[in-house]
């Protein structure tokens, strides 16, 4: 593949290394004559000294030929600019780096639809959802994610005295449009359908919002209990903080965020009402104890200050908090982390660079269908996602109208860059990405479909 990266930062060096070892061709475009000599010292990589939203360094660069673009600067509007003019001048899959949430905000008008971008990345939010993932179902069995977060694929076992025991799917009622995908009864796994029948001690494999995917739980397990509230402490209101205030905004979780900056405090505190916000310096042992942070269910260390997010984690652990998360800006911290989890006592080390590379690998070498993710009857099923061209037969349909092929479940749609799971009712258009849980002697009926 022929790869153009714009920014030799801690995601474009990182994207550019993990790339060329892949034995893709690829290309950098930095503008700082420092950071590119580096780069090309450290990589097997060509470098070229420019403005990355300069159409003729794009075009030096060979973004008409390009397969990927890929705009990773800690500046949005270079980011949206280069982006958009390289798709322009040719490149087929263009990404851009975004973090102002005015970029991301679509009420008034949708900027990755206006500048005719593929893809807007968000490193801050990507690590946020990684954070989310583990607050929102603590100990669940999950299989993936996909859609930033807005859905989620977990397994669940049916216990006595679930509401669903002996029930066909078709005759189930579960909230917020929550899709049964497989059912795994001892050694024989099956993709569900509308006559299948559940029965205690079979495990389900469900799609949805994770919230809503909370919110089930007691149809399938009885014992489950949601009135305890969940505690979340945050240190600082950085746009890691911002992104899991908003992924965690259900009424179940009681948010609190240290910031030892007063204006951003009041800032936060009027766009947030329901949200606790202190000010006082988080790193402070004093501060911590005062507001008893050995209660809480949750502590993410979140600032953009490694040391502070390690050393409050280590604080807060020793305090009692029940779990312990950081999140880690330098790549050279990573490894260290890693190593010393345990006896820091943290559960989860997230790092955005690298939860950016892994949202952009997923597409790199993209084939007709991508095989996301196997389960324990891997050689019998899989999840796959799709995109559906303008020629596809199924274009303008309701899904409850399209004749799938057998043992295969729609659990996911994008439209217009919003994910959701879908319903019957749902229209398949044109640039949608669809996911299925399909058999795999299913697949090439599924592709004949959408064709």
């Amino acid at each position: 593949m022929k790869i153009v990266i714009v920014g030799a930062g801690e995601v474009g060096s990182h994207l550019s290394e993990t790339l060329s070892l892949a034995n893709h061709d690829v290309t950098v475009i930095e503008r700082d004559k420092q950071l590119a000599q580096t780069l090309h010292e450290q990589l097997d990589v060509r470098v070229i000294t420019a403005n990355g939203s300069s159409a003729n360094a794009l075009l030096n660069a060979g973004v008409k030929k390009c397969d990927f673009f890929l705009a990773m600067t800690s500046s949005d509007e270079t980011n949206l600019v280069s982006s958009s003019l390289a798709k322009a001048l040719g490149a087929k899959t263009t990404f851009a780096r975004v973090h102002d949430t005015t970029f991301r905000d679509n009420s008034l008008i949708n900027h990755q639809s206006h500048f005719g971008i593929d893809h807007l990345v968000n490193p801050e939010a990507l690590a946020a959802v990684e954070l989310a993932k583990c607050i929102r179902n603590p100990g669940r069995v999950a299989v993936e994610d996909f859609g930033r977060g807005q859905i989620e694929v977990q397994s669940i076992e049916i216990r006595k005295g679930s509401k669903v025991i002996g029930v066909p799917l078709k005759e189930i009622r579960l909230p917020g449009n929550i899709r049964i995908g497989l059912i795994n009864c001892g050694t024989n796994t099956c993709v569900a359908h509308a006559e299948s029948v559940i029965q205690e001690g079979d495990h389900v494999t469900l799609f949805g919002h994770p919230d809503s995917l909370f919110e089930a739980k007691p149809f399938f397990r009885p014992d489950s209990k949601l009135s305890k509230k969940i505690s979340v402490t945050l240190l600082s209101g950085s746009e890691i903080a911002i992104s899991l205030i908003r992924l965690l905004s259900n009424p179940r979780f009681k948010i609190r965020v240290i910031e030892k900056d007063i204006k951003i405090c009041r800032d936060l505190a009027d766009q947030h009402p329901a949200v606790t916000f202190i000010h006082g310096a988080g790193t402070s042992l004093r501060v911590l104890e005062e507001e008893e942070i050995g209660s809480s269910d949750f502590f993410v260390a979140c600032s953009k200050d490694d040391e502070d997010n390690i050393m409050t984690c280590l604080q807060a652990f020793k305090l009692g908090a029940q779990h312990t998360m950081l999140a880690i800006n330098r790549a050279d911290y990573i490894e260290v982390i890693d190593k010393l989890s345990w006896t820091l006592g943290l559960e989860l080390a997230v790092s955005p660079r690298v939860a950016t590379a892994n949202e952009i690998l997923r597409y790199i070498g993209k084939k007709s269908f991508i095989e996301l993710e196997e389960g324990n009857n891997a050689e019998k099923s899989c999840i796959i996602e799709l995109d559906i061209s303008s020629k596809s037969s199924i274009t303008g349909k309701r899904i409850r109208d399209i004749s799938w092929p057998d043992e295969c479940v729609i659990v996911g749609q994008e439209s217009n860059y919003n994910p959701k799971t879908p319903t019957g009712d749902d229209i398949i258009q044109a640039g949608d990405s669809i996911i299925a849980i399909i058999s795999k002697s299913k697949i090439k009926e599924l592709l004949k479909l959408i064709k």
